[in-house]
């Protein structure tokens, strides 16, 4: 996801300039014309492993290394994914096929084998670009009839020999590769639509002295037309073995334009489920949703109709209900500046996703762009932390408090002290691993400034304005002395109904949480951004309902305490997803280790936090004006 910073940045101004938008390519993802005979270079990127979830650079591992090692230049976000960008020793010529090219030869040394072997058990894979096309290995599916494809190709594989029961480790070194490309008729140019390739593990053998240049492999020998079709006679890693590396290359000739080359990568093998599976949850979701909004809308009409109909004292105080709280209902709750923190946070967080997701299905995040996700969300982080600050201090001056600045610092430190302080630990455990995963210490600073140069400043700036707009008036006056809240029924225990509340919103979620959790943990794209936003928009109305629904029923028991409460009602949706996240752990996933064990269990900690904070907020602020509604549409004596 190639966006550079400076687009990132200066996307903010999308929405001025959607004409323009649709008029220019972004940078890295413009097509490129190639002729006959034009250099290709292909580039190295990461190992990965979906066991171990530790990426490491191409050259960790003692591969073919070209005279001097380039790194190419990297936006934030695909430095925090672990992206290494590297030249290579695999240089192709357009359109001109090549057979049995020898890369380098290498001798295994007792540390060189060790390494190569446990990349080997740990199923680790090796991902390439070329012209910003991942590698991927083709597969044949025989029912049905179809091609997946698998991004990067094994290290190499474990196997037996025949008659042999001790499993050796042989290493894939020869790499047929297949340049698909699409050409203009008119004027011969080509643009590159598909690189894939299918690896072989070959023992090469050679007469004579070995001279890189002049030396011919009696196993690959283009002169003879002689090439490698099978892994029949594997190259073993073991000490003092020699390794010789090859490739060929073949050129095809594609139907699919460039604008549509992604298609294939981004095919899922189980779409028709998929899809069936989303639409059937959203029906389920705006179905219960109708139902709780229809119950709501006749309930509270008969309850304001018959509150206003009251005519002496005598019958007003036979009543019970909601409205015997109004004296109480408005009278700010207990911690009311952590509440303003939580809240001023659920805001930035929400702003953050809702113009995150705009720019993915306007289609300016597709998986073309490395890391642009990732960079624009925290950009998008840090611009709305004025938002932030403004809606807490606006609640903060409506619970009668007057330190504007504390609750901008609380504001501004709280949520991202804590995740910085998770996010340090793992990433100590990454560098003990030396992995590429591990975040620089330039990118760390970056990260650093992000948060108490541009954030921070933004927060004081958003509760400045916040805090000198007048106070949010109650619709009713709140009473001196506290009224005693009745017992409660078992059903209403503040335990009980939260838990309660977190389910619906879970379950509008956790179909698409499925898919979100494979494309992060197991190396697939994720791109269904238009649906992904849809289950937002239901979230976002499943939040405010069940929370609308439990507060009035709560409020009709004559307990008063709905502030925490109602935050807490949607917010406990969170604890489902890392429960869930625990679930796929242990049926999905095969990481054994306890380092990535840790890695797993720590990044979803901050995602449910994350979206503990998202849809409390949403329910806390649906509770807000349901209560401001219901108490100002009633006569108060």
């Amino acid at each position: 996801m190639a966006f550079s910073r400076s687009l990132a940045f200066s996307a903010i101004l999308l929405p001025l300039f959607i004409h323009g938008a649709l008029c220019f390519y972004l940078p890295g993802v413009a097509p490129q014309d190639f002729q006959k005979g034009d250099p290709l270079q292909v580039k190295v990127n990461k190992l990965t492993s979906t066991k171990t979830q530790l990426p490491y650079t191409y050259y960790s591992l003692p591969y073919c290394a070209p005279e001097k090692i380039l790194d190419s230049a990297e936006n934030l976000g695909e430095v925090l994914r672990g992206d290494r960008i590297e030249n290579s020793r695999y240089v192709f010529k357009m359109r001109e096929p090549q057979m049995c090219n020898i890369v380098c030869k290498l001798k295994l040394d007792a540390k060189t084998a060790k390494e190569f072997n446990e990349k080997i058990d740990d199923e680790y894979r090796v991902n390439m670009i070329l012209d910003n096309l991942p590698l991927v290995v083709p597969i044949k599916r025989v029912e049905p009839d179809s091609t997946v494809y698998q991004l990067g190709f094994h290290v190499g594989l474990k196997g037996q020999y025949t008659g042999s029961k001790e499993e050796k480790h042989f290493i894939h070194n020869h790499l047929a590769f297949t340049v698909k490309y699409h050409r203009d008729t008119l004027t011969e140019s080509a643009r590159i639509v598909g690189f894939e390739v299918k690896p072989f593990s070959v023992k090469h053998e050679y007469e004579g002295k070995w001279d890189e240049q002049a030396t011919r492999l009696t196993t690959c020998d283009p002169h003879a037309k002689h090439t490698v079709v099978n892994s029949n006679t594997p190259q073993e890693v073991e000490e003092n073995k020699e390794i010789i590396f090859t490739y060929d290359v073949e050129f095809q000739e594609s139907d699919v334009k460039w604008a549509s080359r992604w298609d294939a990568y981004l095919l899922m093998s189980d779409d028709q489920i998929h899809w069936f599976s989303i639409v059937n949850s959203l029906m389920i979701v705006l179905f219960l949703s109708g139902m709780v909004a229809m119950i709501m809308l006749r309930t509270l009409y008969r309850d304001i109709s018959k509150y206003n109909e009251l005519e002496t004292q005598e019958e007003a105080q036979e009543e019970t209900g909601w409205k015997l709280v109004h004296g109480d209902v408005f009278r700010p709750p207990n911690n009311p500046d952590l509440l303003c923190v939580y809240v001023g946070t659920g805001v930035q967080f929400f702003g953050m996703i809702l113009v995150t997701m705009m720019f993915a299905v306007l289609g300016f995040l597709s998986p073309s762009n490395r890391g642009g996700l990732m960079t624009v969300m925290l950009l998008l982080w840090v611009f709305m932390g004025i938002f932030a600050g403004y809606a807490s201090a606006r609640l903060y001056k409506m619970f009668k408090g007057a330190e504007w600045k504390k609750i901008a610092l609380k504001t501004a430190i709280m949520f991202p002290g804590i995740v910085s302080a998770i996010f340090f630990v793992l990433n100590a455990l990454i560098w003990g691993q030396k992995s590429s995963g591990a975040v620089p210490f330039g990118t760390m600073f970056a990260l650093i400034f992000l948060w108490f140069g541009i954030s921070v400043p933004l927060v004081f700036v958003g509760a400045y304005v916040g805090f000198r707009k007048p106070a949010t008036e109650s619709p009713v006056k709140t009473n001196k002395i506290p009224r005693q809240i009745p017992e409660q029924a078992w059903y209403m225990n503040p335990v009980f109904s939260i838990l309660i509340g977190g389910i619906l919103p879970f379950g509008a979620v956790f179909i698409e949480l499925f898919f979100i959790l494979t494309s992060i943990w197991l190396n697939q794209f994720y791109y269904i951004f238009g649906f992904l936003f849809l289950v937002f928009a239901i979230l976002i109305v499943t939040c405010a309902e069940i929370t609308i629904v439990l507060c009035y029923f709560q409020l009709c028991s004559e307990d008063y305490l709905w502030w925490w409460r109602s935050y807490l009602t949607s917010g406990s949706s969170a604890l489902y997803l890392f429960l869930y996240a625990t679930f796929y752990f242990f049926t999905k996933l095969e990481i054994t280790k306890l380092v990535s064990g840790l890695l797993y269990f720590g990044y979803m900690l901050i995602a449910s936090y994350a979206f503990f904070v998202v849809t409390g907020s949403i329910g806390f602020y649906a509770c807000f004006w349901f209560t401001r509604l219901i108490y100002s549409s009633v006569k108060i004596d």
